[in-house]
């Protein structure tokens, strides 16, 4: 029995790594069908905090989208934020765009975020509020993709990001994290209907926003994301992810930070969806290897197929990224192996982690 089990278990996990990366390639390789449908007014809102060197490319690039009419909306907690002075530079070189940087901070929830796009949602002119992070670097089609996802049922459109640009080996360690494994999961299970939001893009209507309660509500989670995912669904609506995802540039990244940002949001997928961050425990190569290799000790495989199964996991992802046009160089490809022989560890010290902090801030959701 306990070897039936074993063999489903193992079998089980190969097909969703190779499954899951087949139904990210068809996503990236076939052309979508095109449905006609008109151009709303929309307002784009930008929360700030802080300084980074890439957002003078990525705030820049909210000025440059193939969209007939959009409104730029800037949000910054403090008129001392190293951001504000950015943005008003960037505002002075597109006067032909409608654009407004709003200072203050409504302290209305535990997550700072919020806190600062309240201003910016209740100034926005549109009834389509897409809600951008600043470090999100937005190609000039980025309206009309998330437009692409609005069809009958859709409640959100929101997207994580994928990883650009690594410009150092924990960047690369950091992109694998975000790439062949958070992407393709999320954009695989987003192909079965069953989308998930992350903060990075939520693109709201404002009717829908305001029957969840608005961003209060959404503030009650310890993320917006998954308060927002719960809220959609809650209202008999689903979340829908872009085809292809838009991409966040990495630069250089050190051991540390990526390791507490990778330990904040596994810890905030503890508190929003428990039942699957214990399924986590299963992801990578490890498990399977590990069933393989007890398979080879009782004599039930030949030691041959270890390297084989290796090769194969990792030459999918690869290939997956390759294709994608993601970071996909020898560098990338060991940052996968690094990445894998991670995940236990990073699951089990999220269990230790009780407290999540942001740029600075101690996270609580409140009532």
């Amino acid at each position: 029995m306990l070897i039936t089990l074993s063999v489903t278990l193992f079998a089980l996990l190969v097909a969703l790594h190779f499954g899951t990366i087949a139904m990210t390639l068809w996503r990236y390789l076939v052309p979508p069908r095109r449905t006609p449908r008109g151009q709303p007014f929309l307002s784009l809102i930008r929360p700030v905090c802080g300084a980074d060197p890439i957002e003078r490319e990525t705030l820049g690039s909210s000025f440059a989208l193939d969209y007939p009419q959009y409104e730029l909306i800037f949000c910054a907690p403090h008129e001392s934020d190293p951001s504000v002075a950015l943005i008003k530079e960037l505002m002075a070189q597109h006067p032909a765009r409608p654009a407004r940087l709003l200072i203050g901070e409504t302290a209305l929830t535990g997550n700072p975020k919020l806190n600062n796009l309240f201003k910016g949602v209740e100034a926005a002119r549109s009834p389509w509020l897409v809600m951008t992070d600043s470090n999100l670097l937005l190609p000039p089609s980025y309206l009309d993709d998330l437009l692409d996802c609005w069809t009958s049922g859709v409640g959100l459109v929101s997207g994580p990001p994928v990883g650009s640009r690594p410009e150092s080996f924990w960047a690369a360690v950091e992109a694998a994290f975000l790439n062949t494994n958070q992407a393709r999961w999320q954009l695989a299970v987003d192909s079965l209907g069953f989308g998930f939001a992350q903060g990075k893009t939520l693109f709201w209507r404002r009717d829908l926003l305001e029957q969840t309660g608005g961003l209060v509500a959404l503030g009650r989670e310890l993320a917006e994301d998954v308060a927002s995912t719960k809220a959609v669904r809650a209202q008999g609506f689903r979340v829908r992810l872009p085809r292809k995802l838009f991409a966040q540039p990495l630069g250089k990244r050190e051991r540390n930070p990526v390791w507490h940002r990778q330990l904040r949001w596994s810890r905030l997928r503890l508190e929003g969806f428990p039942i699957f961050f214990v399924l986590e425990l299963f992801q990578g190569a490890l498990p399977p290897l590990l069933l393989l290799s007890a398979f080879v000790s009782m004599g039930l495989a030949p030691l041959w197929t270890l390297p084989v199964l290796g090769g194969l996991w990792f030459g999918a992802e690869w290939l997956l990224a390759r294709l994608a046009g993601w970071p996909s160089g020898p560098r990338d490809l060991a940052a996968m192996v690094v990445r894998d022989a991670l995940f236990p560890v990073l699951w089990f010290s999220t269990w230790r982690s009780p407290t999540i902090h942001w740029r600075g801030h101690r996270v609580e959701a409140i009532d």
